[in-house]
């Protein structure tokens, strides 16, 4: 699968971690930066990430220190639905109910294994197409409109 990534310069190391898991499961991981850890503004990547993503309909995967900042910019973009994870269970459900296509991290609240698992879950789980799910998200397109 086609991965598009970006932090900043604090998510910068787990995001190097995972591009290096991801590529180890047979992903094909495009960077966006930052790529260092000195001080930028995270509108710029997760923008531009948000971007391609909603273009080439891939998913992404955005990491700052809390997660909060990257989701609240990559939701600006039409046909993004970016998701704040932090366990197992909020990614799964993000893919399930919501058909969330961006995986927002914190990189300074989650241990780099912890990132790992919930982007397997994220990424192995597909959205459910329960009616129930299909039209609240029919509803989120409606409102981007």
């Amino acid at each position: 699968m086609k991965l598009i990534i970006g932090s900043d310069h604090a998510g910068y190391r787990l995001k190097e971690e995972l591009k290096k898991y991801l590529e180890g499961l047979g992903h094909t991981v495009e960077d966006y930066g930052t790529n260092s850890e000195q001080s930028v503004d995270y509108p710029k990547f997760g923008y531009a990430v948000a971007s391609a993503v909603a273009k080439s309909r891939s998913k992404g995967i955005l990491i700052c220190g809390s997660g909060i900042g990257m989701s609240m910019i990559a939701n600006k973009v039409k046909g993004i639905r970016a998701a704040v994870c932090h366990n197992e269970y909020t990614a799964r459900a993000a893919r399930e109910h919501n058909d969330a296509n961006i995986l927002c991290l914190g990189a300074r609240i989650l241990k780099n294994e912890e990132a790992k698992k919930i982007t397997k879950v994220f990424l192995e789980t597909e959205f459910s197409k329960e009616k129930r799910h299909r039209k609240r998200v029919d509803e989120i397109k409606k409102l981007e409109s």
